[in-house]
C-alpha cells in the first residue's frame, strides 16, 4: 500500500523480516533449563497457566509446542532492531517496553500489551540507563510475547542512553524479538483479571486472539499530525493486523486475529498442490489462501518474523513493493535455511499444543448463567433458526451427500442436529468453505490481496487449486464521490474475491466481527459483562443491518502524502482535503498509478489548499486497488428473520 515504507507490522503472525538473526540465533527447545525460578521450569509449565478448557494433562510435545507458542521468535530480532533504524526510532520495541518512555501501568490502554505476570516494574534504571520490568524469566521483556536478548554489536564504550534516544543508529545493548504470543495471548473471558493492566497467569489464555493490540499506536509515535499515513494509521481497528503490508500488495486491509478452538474438528478439503498431487488440507487464512496444509502455512508466518530472511528479501522489495514479486522457493529454504530447518522441526509438537485448546463457554463464566435465558422454548427457537439459517455454513457437522442434495431433507437433518444434545461437541462451527466475497457481501479488500496468487510471493503457500478459481463476478460499489453513479467492479479470477467461513466457536466473548472488527461496540472492557455487551451489540447490527453505521474512514484534518512515501526529501507532498475517504489513497500502487495513468501531471497540477476531487478523483478510483470503502457492510444473512426469531437466535449463539 501507499505506506509501506512507514507501517511495519507489528503482530507476531502476520510482521515481516529484513534479515535472519545471523549473529545471534536462539537455541532450540526444550527451553527447562533456561529460567531461575521454579515456576519457569518444567518445559515452561509457569508460563501460561493451564486454563481447565485445555486438555489437563498435556504431553512433552505439548509442553514443547507450549513453549515455541509463548519463546521461539525465529530470529527476528535483528529484524525489528533494523525496523527501528529505518524508521527513525518511530517503529522501536525497545522503547515500548522502557517504562521511562511509556508508563509500565498503561501498556495495555496504549498499545494493547499485556504484562507478563512473572515480571515487576522496575524501580531504578540498569546499567545502560534503561527502566526494565524485573522478571524471573531472564529473557522476558515484561510484555507477554516479547524477548530479550544481547545485541552483538553493541559497544560499552561508545554507549550514552540520551543519545540513543535522539538517535537510532546508535546501537543499544538488546535485541527485542517476538513470539506468536505478542498477538494471540489475550485475556481469559472466563477468569477475567481484577486489573487488566497487571493480570496473573491464570488471567491469560494462549490463543484467543488479543483483542485489544493496537499497532496503529505503536506505528504512529512519532509522524507528524498532518501526515496522511497518520490517518491511515488511525484508522486500524484493535485487534486486528495488516497480513499483507509486507510484501505489500497496496491494498490498506488490516484483518482480526483469530480465536483458535477444536483445531482436530477443523474441516479438511482435497486441493491440487503445485506438483499436481491431491491432498486434504485445511483453508487457512480469511481468503482460505494458505491451502497447502498446516505444517507449511505456520511455516510461513515464522519466514513473515524473520526466518530466512535474506533469501526472502532477494525475492521482492519488501517497503515500496516497486518490483514484480518472484515466489519464496520452499526447497530453497529447506536447504539453505538453518532457521527453517528449525522451526520446521517445531512445527508438529506447536500444532499439537494448539490443538488441546477446547472451547469457553459462558456458563463456565463467572455470573455467565445469568446472561444465559432460561425460557426452554427461546432456547429450542434459537436452535431451529439456526439450523435453518445459519448451520450449513457454520457447523462441520454435515449431512450425508445424499440426504444434503435434498433441500427438505437436508433442512430436517440440520434441525435434527442442532437440537441434540452432543450438537457443539467436537464442532468447528464452520465449514471452512471458500463463498464468492459477491454472496457474503462484506468489504472485498481482505480477499483481493494477490500475494498468495500465480507467479507472487507466497505462490508455494497456495494450492493450484486457489491459483485457478474462477473470478466471482462483478460487484456495485458505493461511490463516496457521487452516489448516483455507483463502482462497478470485476474481481480479478486466479483466486481473489473469496472468504471462508469463520468459527463461531465462543463468539459471545470475541466481540466486535466480521474479517475487519468494524461490527459492534468496542469497548475494551474484559469482564464478562462488558463482552455480552460487545457481543448483543455485534449480533444486533449483524442481524438488523440498518443499525450499522455505515462506516467509511475519513481523513479528520488537512494532510498530506509524501511522494515518494517515506523519502525524507520527497519530490512531491500531495495535499489531502479534510473527509476524503483513507483507502482512496491507501488502496493505490502509488508508483504503478504515476507511470501508467499519469498521475504526476496531476498532483502538479494542485494548489497548496487544494485536495482530491473532479478528475484526480476519478483517476485514482479507476487505480484502486479495492474501492469498497464501507467497512461494515454485508453478511446480512438472517436479515429477513422475525424479531422474535432474531432474539432467540441471539440467545441460542451465546452458548458457543
Amino acid at each position: 500500500m501507499v505506506f509501506a515504507a512507514i507501517a511495519i507490522t507489528f503482530c507476531g503472525w502476520y510482521s515481516t523480516p529484513i534479515a535472519l538473526a545471523s549473529e545471534y540465533s536462539e537455541t532450540p527447545a526444550p527451553i527447562s533449563n533456561e529460567y531461575n525460578d521454579a515456576a519457569y521450569t518444567d518445559n515452561c509449565d509457569g508460563i501460561g497457566y493451564l486454563p481447565p478448557y485445555t486438555k489437563e494433562n498435556l504431553t512433552e510435545a505439548e509442553k514443547r509446542g507450549r513453549c515455541t507458542w509463548y519463546l521461539w521468535t525465529g530470529g527476528n530480532a535483528t529484524y525489528y532492531r533494523d525496523i527501528a533504524k529505518r524508521t527513525h526510532g518511530g517503529v522501536d520495541l525497545l522503547q515500548l517496553i522502557n517504562s521511562k518512555q511509556y508508563d509500565h501501568d498503561q501498556r495495555l490502554q496504549r498499545f494493547g500489551a499485556i504484562n507478563d505476570p512473572g515480571c515487576e516494574k522496575a524501580k531504578e534504571e540498569d546499567e545502560y540507563g534503561f527502566l526494565l520490568d524485573k522478571c524471573k524469566d531472564p529473557l522476558s521483556t515484561g510484555v507477554i510475547g516479547l524477548r530479550k536478548f544481547p545485541n552483538p554489536k553493541f559497544d560499552k564504550a561508545k554507549w550514552n542512553y540520551d543519545q540513543y534516544i535522539k538517535d537510532s543508529e546508535i546501537e543499544p545493548p538488546y535485541l527485542i524479538g517476538q513470539s506468536c504470543a505478542i498477538c494471540h495471548v489475550a485475556l481469559d473471558p472466563l477468569n477475567p483479571p481484577k486489573d487488566k493492566e497487571h493480570p496473573q497467569w491464570e488471567n491469560l489464555v494462549p490463543a484467543l486472539g488479543n483483542q485489544y493490540i493496537k499497532e496503529s499506536e505503536l506505528f504512529s509515535t512519532k509522524l507528524r499530525d498532518d501526515s496522511f499515513i497518520k490517518q491511515v494509521l488511525d484508522a486500524q481497528r484493535p485487534g486486528t493486523s495488516d497480513t499483507s503490508r509486507i510484501a505489500t500488495d497496496h491494498i490498506n486491509n488490516p484483518n482480526a486475529i483469530n480465536a483458535i478452538f477444536n483445531l482436530g474438528d477443523r474441516p479438511t478439503y482435497p486441493e491440487v498442490m503445485n506438483d499436481g498431487s491431491t491432498k486434504n488440507v485445511n483453508h487457512i487464512l480469511k481468503d482460505g489462501a494458505d491451502s497447502t496444509g498446516v505444517a507449511i502455512a505456520s511455516l510461513r508466518v515464522y519466514v513473515n518474523i524473520g526466518m530466512c530472511g535474506d533469501y526472502w528479501l532477494s525475492l521482492h522489495e519488501a517497503m515500496l513493493g516497486r518490483t514484480p514479486q518472484r515466489p519464496f522457493d520452499i526447497e530453497t529454504a529447506r536447504k539453505n535455511c538453518e532457521g527453517w530447518r528449525q522451526t520446521e522441526a517445531r512445527m508438529a509438537d506447536a500444532e499439537a499444543f494448539l490443538k488441546t485448546i477446547q472451547p469457553m463457554h459462558l456458563k463456565d463464566a463467572p455470573g455467565g448463567e445469568a446472561f444465559l435465558t432460561k425460557d426452554e422454548k427461546v432456547l429450542e427457537r434459537g436452535k431451529i433458526v439456526f439450523a435453518d439459517t445459519c448451520a450449513s455454513c457454520h457447523s462441520s457437522k454435515k449431512p450425508p451427500a445424499e440426504i444434503a442434495a435434498d433441500p427438505d431433507q437436508a433442512k430436517k437433518w440440520y434441525e435434527e442436529s442442532v437440537l441434540s444434545s452432543n450438537f457443539l461437541d467436537h464442532n468447528f462451527l464452520s465449514d471452512d468453505q471458500r463463498y464468492p466475497a459477491t454472496l457474503i457481501g462484506t468489504n472485498i479488500s481482505r480477499s483481493l490481496g494477490t500475494n498468495a496468487t500465480k507467479g507472487h510471493i507466497w505462490d508455494q503457500f497456495s494450492s493450484k487449486t486457489y491459483k485457478e478459481l474462477p473470478s466471482p463476478g462483478e460487484l456495485t460499489l458505493y461511490n463516496p464521490f457521487n452516489e448516483a453513479k455507483p463502482i462497478n467492479f470485476p474481481i480479478p479470477e486466479g483466486g481473489l474475491g473469496y472468504y471462508r467461513t469463520p468459527s463461531l466457536i465462543s463468539v459471545w466473548a470475541t466481540a466486535p466481527f466480521l474479517h475487519n472488527n468494524t461490527l459492534g461496540l468496542y469497548n475494551e472492557d474484559p469482564s464478562v459483562k462488558g463482552r455480552i455487551a460487545a457481543y448483543t451489540d455485534a449480533m444486533e447490527k449483524m442481524l438488523w443491518p440498518e443499525k450499522r453505521e455505515g462506516i467509511i474512514s475519513r481523513t479528520d484534518r488537512k494532510t498530506k502524502l509524501d511522494l515518494p512515501p517515506g523519502d525524507p526529501n520527497p519530490r512531491l507532498r500531495l495535499p489531502v482535503p479534510k473527509g476524503m475517504p483513507v483507502n482512496l489513497l491507501a488502496n493505490v500502487n502509488m508508483r504503478e498509478a504515476i507511470t501508467s495513468l499519469n498521475l504526476g501531471n496531476l498532483f502538479q497540477d494542485l494548489r497548496p489548499e487544494g485536495g482530491i476531487k473532479g478528475k484526480l478523483a476519478r483517476v485514482l478510483l479507476r487505480a484502486n486497488k479495492s474501492p469498497d470503502f464501507v467497512e461494515d457492510r454485508g453478511h446480512t444473512f438472517g436479515a429477513n428473520l422475525s424479531d422474535d426469531d432474531k432474539k432467540a437466535l441471539i440467545e441460542f449463539v451465546k452458548n458457543f
